[in-house]
């Protein structure tokens, strides 16, 4: 008989989320049956999705996979009521459906944050005697405090006390890096008690094979260097753009190609514009259907976010998505993600926030030969397929929810 998985979270597709139908369908692919428990689409506008009402209760089928959704009060601006609203509302509700409504699963597995979905997991396991496999994706209060959403003292201690109250009333933790397991365990979570399983990427999506290069991507035999993703304070691109000037000022022949958009994107060209820097090109979002083709047409990929200690334990999602791609990568963030592509040998590694290094570090990928390039997206695509890829990381919960529920 399958094992029950009760998959507990405030964000589920349509909306964009990492751990959502891609992963509730691996589950069934590996012989689970999935419950979802989530709220109704709203996120990250803050308004209902179009085709959708607020109601008690909404059930749906795809795929095999039961989704239910209860109700919550939308809302993701920069309203600080507002987004509690949301929170306690999606907890209030999921809590109630969990004790009361659910078919009693074999495992929860709770994919954050702590203030909403950790604590209506940890009682739902109380009450009806579940075991919880809780999923940390944003290290909290750190996160918030970074962000600026909390910026009060006593209620960052607040949340911090809840964090450490939800980590001792689940059964396991899964974080994304090595660094997030060494915080717990200085926080005194028990080491035996987590487990690091990396994120995957949309691997469909972002694969280079038997693509063309898209109009919009600047002609040019220079060497490009693509930059995809939200352009915000945290990438702190300002450092890119002086390690350009540094590369013309040295005759180095490099372009570089910022793909997306963001508070910061604005700003950002009219620096460009203003500094008569011609190798640097801004283009629009696309759909990450469209976003391999441009990963595709760099010669080398590019991660950079400003210097923080919360960064050092952080690995950007385009890492891995970089890697899937087949490209040699620029990471310019230090700590466990410097790590990860020095363990995969698939690019070079540079100081955040340093625009000197960034120019040395871009330097000497170039000098290293095509062949050698050619390796380094080699290796990053055979450690991606090794170690990250969906399947891989559905097996290592797999055997977590396995191994919890006997």
């Amino acid at each position: 008989m399958a094992i029950r998985v009760l998959l507990l979270t405030q964000w589920f597709d349509p909306e964009p989320t990492f751990k959502g139908l891609v992963f509730a369908r691996e589950l069934v692919a590996q012989g689970f049956e999935v419950e979802v428990v989530t709220g109704f689409p709203n996120y990250p506008g803050g308004k209902l999705y179009p085709g959708y009402k607020i109601k008690a209760l909404q059930r749906e089928v795809i795929d095999g996979i039961l989704i239910t959704r209860v109700p919550l009060y939308p809302s993701h601006g920069l309203s600080g009521s507002g987004r509690v609203l949301n929170y306690v509302s999606f907890a209030a509700s999921a809590l109630f459906y969990g004790l009361l409504r659910a078919k009693k699963p074999d495992v929860i597995y709770a994919y954050h944050p702590p203030l909403t979905v950790g604590i209506a997991a940890a009682l739902i396991r109380f009450f009806r005697r579940v075991p919880v496999v809780y999923d940390i994706q944003d290290m909290w209060p750190d996160t918030l405090k970074d962000t600026g959403m909390f910026s009060s003292e006593k209620l960052l201690k607040i949340v911090s006390s809840v964090c450490s109250w939800v980590y001792r009333h689940v059964d396991q933790i899964v974080v994304l890096s090595p660094g997030f397991k060494r915080l717990l365990i200085e926080r005194g979570v028990p080491k035996q008690k987590i487990d690091v399983i990396y994120n995957w990427c949309a691997e469909d999506l972002v694969s280079s094979s038997s693509v063309s290069l898209p109009d919009q991507f600047p002609e040019t035999t220079k060497f490009r260097i693509l930059f995809a993703g939200n352009m915000g304070k945290a990438q702190s691109l300002d450092t890119v753009i002086e390690a350009a000037q540094l590369l013309r000022e040295k005759n180095k022949q490099v372009a570089f190609v910022f793909l997306g958009g963001g508070v910061e994107a604005s700003r950002l060209e009219a620096l460009v514009e203003r500094e008569k820097l011609q190798d640097i090109f801004f283009l629009p979002a696309v759909p990450m259907s469209e976003v391999g083709a441009y990963l595709a047409g760099a010669d080398a990929l590019l991660v950079h976010l400003k210097k923080d200690p919360l960064f050092r334990i952080t690995i950007p999602s385009k890492t891995q998505a970089y890697m899937a791609a087949g490209k040699p990568i620029l990471m310019a963030v230090e700590g466990d993600a410097a790590d990860l592509i020095r363990d995969a040998g698939c690019g070079v590694v540079s100081e955040s926030d340093n625009p000197r290094a960034l120019a040395e570090a871009i330097i000497g990928l170039m000098e290293v030969s095509e062949e050698g390039r050619a390796l380094m997206a080699e290796n990053g695509q055979t450690f991606y397929r090794k170690e990250l890829t969906l399947q891989v990381g559905v097996e290592r919960f797999a055997a977590h929810f396995r191994r919890l529920s006997k």
